[in-house]
């Protein structure tokens, strides 16, 4: 009498890769003579597969007004145009990846994460309503048109020449078997505030672990103190400020007379 064979058992289900990491520091303490700072960030991939995996780091510092004017000829006379105030810009951004981006994934999920200077969500000024363009629903526009595009290209232009955006397509190193390192590198005018670090994970296109960090850029000393005096009482650090001036206009005034 034959016994019928059993059915094989499924093969053991592959865990999903994972990642983790960690900054050297998480505050930054800008004092008078802060000439920026160089932060490491390190983490670590674990993958129960044998599948590549490529590793992304955005950093996002605390949003700010941009506001900008272009030249325009009227009636033979160039004069500045209507002011066009971004209130989405991040203040700091910088995107590392191992590879370039567009070699990790396609242009719908680096659009949908805000990966690359291309892909940077800055919200546009004014009205706003959401198109949908190469099938992704999160691209902002406004009543500008698409003279939006051309305004938010000279964002990012400015942030970049200040040193303050930047992508490199080679900001993350892998220095051993799963182990990998990137440097955070903020300049002398980097906006004070929280800043967050996302650490992205991905195979085969896809994003499929990810983990937050923070960091705080705050002033202290002297600094803190004239800071928040002028955040918190305007008017009177504009008054002292005026008197401080007068009183250094009459004393220089009041040297050169004796000389």
């Amino acid at each position: 009498m034959a016994i019928d064979a059993p059915p094989p058992a499924p093969p053991p289900a592959v865990a999903p890769a994972a990642i983790s990491a960690a900054l050297t520091t998480t505050n930054v303490q800008v004092k008078s003579d802060f000439r920026g700072a160089r932060i490491v960030l390190y983490g670590a991939v674990f993958d129960t597969g044998t599948r590549p995996a490529d590793v992304v780091v955005l950093v996002r510092g605390p949003d700010q007004p941009v506001r900008l004017t272009r030249k325009q000829k009227v009636a033979g006379v160039w004069l500045n145009s209507r002011p066009v105030v971004f209130r989405g810009a991040p203040g700091f951004y910088r995107a590392a990846s191992n590879r370039p981006l567009e070699d990790i994934a396609n242009f719908g999920v680096l659009r949908r994460l805000g990966a690359g200077l291309d892909h940077l969500t800055i919200n546009a000024p004014e009205e706003q309503r959401v198109d949908t363009r190469y099938g992704v629903r999160d691209m902002v526009v406004s009543r500008l048109g698409a003279d939006y595009y051309d305004w938010r290209r000279a964002v990012v232009r400015l942030k970049t020449n200040a040193g303050l955006y930047h992508e490199d397509g080679r900001g993350v190193r892998f220095v051993d078997r799963g182990l990998f390192r990137a440097e955070i590198a903020l300049p002398t005018g980097a906006p004070t505030g929280v800043y967050r670090a996302d650490i992205l994970l991905f195979q085969d296109g896809k994003p499929v672990s990810r983990r937050s960090r923070t960091l705080t850029v705050e002033k202290v000393g002297v600094e803190r103190a004239l800071y928040v005096w002028a955040h918190s009482r305007p008017w009177s650090y504009g008054l002292a400020a005026m008197a401080f001036a007068l009183a250094a206009g009459w004393a220089a005034s009041a040297a050169f007379r004796r000389d």
